[in-house]
């Protein structure tokens, strides 16, 4: 609660100096306020996706290189395929 009061007194004083020094502030009011709760979304995306313990990784790379990600390199070490299973996956 502290942090949070503390955030809001600094943000109160720079408004206070921004309209004292007649600057406007970097930022539209509602394009700072969507940056932020894009923000504390992202946050809580990040918390839920490591209590999950998703292969974050590996997620990324389906995503970005376009990897399949049913491809044999995905299966885990330790755990056998048969090769009928490789060839359906080629």
């Amino acid at each position: 609660m502290k942090t949070l009061f503390l955030s809001f007194v600094v943000g109160l004083g720079v408004g206070i100096l921004y309209g004292l020094i007649r600057v406007k502030s970097p930022a539209p009011p509602i394009v700072a306020l969507l940056g932020l709760l894009g923000m504390v979304i992202g946050e809580q995306l990040g918390a839920w996706a490591h209590s999950r313990k998703l292969d974050v990784p590996r997620a990324a790379a389906v995503c970005l290189v376009g990897e399949s990600s049913t491809s044999a390199a995905s299966v885990p070490k330790g755990f056998v395929v048969s090769d009928a299973v490789i060839t359906q996956i080629k």
